[in-house]
């Protein structure tokens, strides 16, 4: 019962951020992404790096995530953006816009064209 009205906080309050806006955009991660391995040996860690995409999941909402660029470390940040439901269409359609916009496969990997540009 507690875990549904948590659902229910949380899916209220996408709902009212919603009313004002399209899309919510935001971080996938609070930090960049790290070395393969580098926190195999610490569950927790590698849990709280996903908490971002935790509320879209609750709340049962379109989301996705784009890469935006890399860190000093050469590292990729991703971007997430999230959708009121059924709108996938506008979802979709702005994140392939922003991919477009920041142009990561073209500035930031070695062959483009094996990842199905």
């Amino acid at each position: 019962i507690k875990a549904q009205k948590v659902r229910k906080a949380v899916r209220n309050g996408f709902r009212k951020i919603f009313r004002e806006f399209d899309l919510i955009a935001m971080p996938t991660t609070p930090t960049p992404a790290f070395e393969l391995g580098e926190k195999t040996d610490d569950p927790v860690a590698m849990y709280l790096s996903d908490i971002f995409t935790v509320g879209a999941s609750v709340a049962g909402l379109p989301a996705i995530s784009i890469p935006a660029g890399l860190s000093r470390d050469g590292l990729p940040i991703g971007m997430q953006l999230v959708a009121a439901e059924g709108n996938e269409a506008l979802l979709l359609g702005a994140a392939r816009g922003l991919e477009k916009r920041f142009r990561f496969r073209e500035r930031f990997l070695p062959d483009p064209g094996r990842w199905g540009a």
